[in-house]
């Protein structure tokens, strides 16, 4: 008994066009339409960008200012800090902000000093600057800046019984210092949490924001501008 099988042989000679075609439709006929991995598809999308990251968020070479690409996202999608070594050094300055809800009881204790730690407003002063500090060390692709001038001040305000925090960073170099003016004011937020939560858990922490930058290409950034 001779059983036949039947074959279907490719040559690397052979038009594979009217085999691919046939193909696709015996694909289309199964599953009601043409697979996007079709075989004459495939040579065209393995020379393209990964498809799971939008065009903005894939970054070829140094950091530019005018294309606002994620420049901390290369072209496979992953993190990396980005080689400012082309840059040139500029004075840069930015400032930031964030607020303290304590409530009108734990506000009062503040005002007193009656906060069994110690005086709130300068212990959250120095953790401030300290935190500037240490920004790049905290967030993974920060650089580490070398800081001219780091200020944080406190401020009660009795109209929501809230300690106001303002935070301000400076250098001269190649990469701004949002980061630094912006984790000053966080540290110092915490802070504050963290010397009056035994008299309330109910405490918040809002509103961290940039204000204010100089410096690098994109130049004056303002949030009231």
């Amino acid at each position: 008994m001779v059983v036949r099988h039947s074959v279907r042989c490719f040559s690397s000679k052979m038009n594979l066009g009217p085999v691919i075609s046939e193909l696709n439709k015996e694909m289309e006929s199964i599953f009601g339409h043409t697979s996007p991995s079709s075989i004459d598809n495939r040579s065209d999308r393995d020379n393209q960008e990964p498809d799971h990251l939008p065009k903005s968020a894939i970054s070829h070479g140094s950091a530019d200012a005018s294309d606002p690409h994620l420049t901390h996202v290369d072209s496979r999608g992953e993190a990396r800090m980005v080689d400012v070594s082309v840059k040139e050094d500029s004075k840069r300055v930015a400032k930031a902000s964030c607020k303290v809800l304590l409530g009108q009881h734990v506000f009062g204790l503040v005002m007193a000093n009656r906060i069994s730690k110690g005086d709130v407003l300068n212990v959250a002063k120095i953790a401030g600057i300290n935190g500037a500090k240490q920004t790049g060390y905290l967030i993974p692709m920060c650089h580490n800046i070398g800081l001219t001038h780091i200020a944080v001040d406190l401020s009660l305000n009795n109209k929501d019984h809230s300690v106001d925090v303002v935070g301000e960073a400076a250098t001269t170099g190649k990469t701004g210092v949002e980061m630094e003016a912006l984790t000053a004011v966080s540290i110092a937020g915490l802070t504050v949490y963290d010397m009056c939560k035994a008299a309330s858990k109910d405490i918040e922490i809002t509103d961290i924001r940039l204000d204010m930058k100089t410096g690098g290409k994109t130049g004056f950034w303002s949030r009231n501008q």
